[in-house]
């Protein structure tokens, strides 16, 4: 993830004199960053102090939906698999846009819809059969669309939001848990069921895990869909969608076709075709 953001950053053709780690873990993000020719100075903030205090300095202490940062302080904020997990995402988006100076770039990573999909399933799967009901124990994540919905929504310019998938093997599913509950991935809402999964309810769990997403050589995998969002500053430089209607030529005429309506009250007036009048 560090790696991907880097080369996206990279390939921006401008200097970033002043960047910000948001979310920073104990700074890989950053660290990977800040060794682009293009990027200045980084700051380090993160949750919780611990990690904090792993980070390069300077570093500090804050949550990432509550700034402490005064407007456009930055040319460039990036963050790593840590905005999945806020309170208020819309909100943390908003005062990362307000942050950035204008024109300056927004890049991040999160946890996508289909992360962690087969643990999932195979748990509320196994609750269902087992307790008569289920509860989910994963915590849910936004699909790439709807990233992307936040991204305009926040404010940002020239929004994107791409997603890839990454599938990782594990010698067996209580792996798989043992790492999500070492990630914080277990269900943080506050609509959820606080008791523990009982020992033969995990042990049923980890059955139709094997039997669905077991390997050949005894592993099971699990996936990873990782989001990627970009966003910009507005700045009066960049780059503007035409108005609807400014078209100066039809799009049938350039693909040389034949216009058919689609229920449209009024349409371009049908160009002529030499070849068909003779």
């Amino acid at each position: 993830m560090a790696r991907e953001i880097a080369e996206r950053v990279e390939i921006m053709l401008r200097e970033f004199p002043l960047g910000l780690d948001l979310g920073a873990f104990h700074g890989l993000l950053g660290r990977t960053v800040a060794a682009l020719p293009s990027v200045g100075d980084m700051i380090y903030a993160e949750s919780a102090l611990a990690f904090a205090q792993l980070c390069p300095r300077p570093a500090l202490v804050c949550d990432e939906d509550l700034l402490p940062f005064k407007d456009a302080s930055f040319n460039l904020i990036v963050s790593g698999l840590a905005l999945h997990r806020v309170n208020d995402l819309p909100g943390s988006l908003i005062q990362i846009r307000r942050a950035l100076a204008p024109d300056g770039l927004f890049m991040a990573a999160a946890l996508g819809a289909r992360a962690l999909s087969e643990l999932r399933e195979a748990l509320i799967e196994a609750e269902g059969e087992m307790e008569g009901g289920a509860s989910p124990r994963v915590s849910p994540f936004g699909d790439v669309r709807a990233y992307g919905a936040l991204l305009q929504r926040a404010g940002f310019a020239l929004p994107v939001a791409d997603a890839e998938i990454l599938k990782v093997a594990y010698p067996s599913p209580r792996e798989v848990m043992r790492e999500v509950r070492a990630l914080g991935g277990g269900n943080v809402l506050m609509a959820r069921k606080r008791e523990p999964l009982p020992r033969r309810t995990l042990e049923r769990a980890e059955e139709i895990y094997r039997a669905r997403h077991g390997t050949p050589d005894g592993k099971v995998t699990a996936t990873f869909e990782f989001v990627f969002m970009s966003g910009w500053a507005p700045h009066a430089s960049q780059q503007k969608p035409l108005q609807p209607g400014s078209a100066a030529q039809r799009l049938a005429d350039a693909l040389h076709t034949q216009e058919q309506p689609a229920g449209d009250k009024a349409s371009f007036p049908q160009a002529k075709n030499k070849k068909t009048e003779d």
